[in-house]
Order: structure tokens, then C-alpha cells, then sequence
């Protein structure tokens, strides 16, 4: 009888933890963190000559990014 009863409880507690119980949610905040960053190998538009370069490449003057130090020359 308590065998009995001992394997009802495993089937149930089986059960709930297969398909009833929800997953964690620090996944999607990650995702969402991820998305978020600027990597270094992301891609960056000059704001003189309107070409793309990568961001490791650029250069940032006054919040904007150049692709060249005459780039950035010019619009100062």
C-alpha cells in the first residue's frame, strides 16, 4: 500500500516537473541584454562621407563617428 502510494507521488512529481513547471525567466532578460551592447565588430556609418566602417575602426569626435581623421577634420 505505501509502495503503491510512494509511486503514484513519483509519477505525479514527474509529471509536474516535465510539463508543468515553467522555466526561468533570466534567459530573456540576457537576450535582451545582449542586443542592447554595442559589439566592436559592429558596423558604423561616417557622418561625412556616408560609408561604413567598423566601429574599431572609427573615430568618435563630438558623439558622432568618422571613418578618417579628414572625415572628422571636415565637419569641424
Amino acid at each position: 500500500m505505501i509502495l503503491k502510494v510512494l509511486l503514484v507521488a513519483g509519477v505525479i512529481a514527474l509529471v509536474y516537473f516535465i510539463f508543468i513547471k515553467k522555466k526561468p525567466t533570466l534567459d530573456k532578460s540576457k537576450k535582451e541584454n545582449k542586443k542592447e551592447e554595442i559589439k566592436s565588430s559592429d558596423m558604423v556609418e561616417c557622418s561625412s562621407c556616408k560609408i561604413y566602417c567598423e566601429l574599431d575602426d572609427a573615430i568618435l569626435s563630438n558623439g558622432k563617428y568618422y571613418c578618417s581623421k579628414e572625415c572628422a577634420e571636415k565637419a569641424s
